[in-house]
């Protein structure tokens, strides 16, 4: 369980501003927030799951945040069927919709990946969000896994339920791409295309299906 939230004034303040962006800000402008819901879009998370992704948030404003977050709707707990019986957090249908918000905001802070710090976290699943954009361009459906040395996760393209998760994907993908962090930056980013990635000997493409093939020919 996690530790119960304090009371706290700043989780009621507003902007007070009729205006879209400040109602935005109302709801998702605390530090911590959007990364909350980045994590989420990856599916349901328990609270520890969501603490050991979040590396330098307290237990404290974590249970805050949740807690505001469950307030403005964006977010739901529940209760995981026996054996689990584990509590889960996930994003609602109104939290879901922050995805193409993330994914600008990723667009946006992208040349800031340029160096990476030494004090700098990762997780491989933090690089889903760009290079989800970046592969949709190739115009194609289907699921990409993607294999990094920090780690894995998977990727719908196109379609309804286009998004990620963390970890291998729960079907058979139709590619599987084997590639380092910092050529993920540049596909996410616009600087590589992925089949510039595996002309040039930096991404390890295997598959044979339509997605396979339209990225190949990027």
């Amino acid at each position: 369980m996690p530790p119960q939230p304090r009371p706290s004034a700043r989780s009621r303040r507003s902007y007070d501003q009729y205006c879209a962006v400040a109602r935005g800000l109302d709801a998702v402008g605390d530090r911590w927030t959007l990364l909350i819901a980045r994590e989420l879009l990856a599916g349901p998370r328990r609270y520890t799951d969501l603490h050991a992704d979040l590396p330098g948030v307290s237990t404290d404003v974590l249970a805050s945040r949740l807690k505001d977050m469950e307030q403005q709707g964006l977010v739901t707990r529940r209760k995981l069927p026996p054996p689990s019986a584990a509590y889960v957090y996930e994003l609602t249908g109104r939290g879901q919709e922050l995805q193409p918000v993330l994914s600008a905001l990723a667009a946006w802070g992208a040349p800031a990946l340029a160096e990476r710090r030494p004090t700098d976290a990762v997780r491989a699943h933090w690089f889903a969000l760009p290079l989800l954009r970046a592969l949709a361009g190739a115009g194609a459906e289907g699921v990409a896994q993607v294999r990094l040395a920090e780690g894995e996760f998977h990727l719908r393209v196109g379609g309804e339920r286009e998004g990620f998760g963390d970890g291998p994907a729960p079907e058979a993908p139709d590619v599987l791409l084997a590639l380092d962090a910092e050529t993920c930056v540049e596909v996410g980013g616009g600087a590589l295309t992925v089949g510039e990635g595996v002309r040039r000997g930096r991404i390890e493409l295997t598959g044979d299906g339509v997605l396979a093939k339209a990225l190949r020919e990027t």
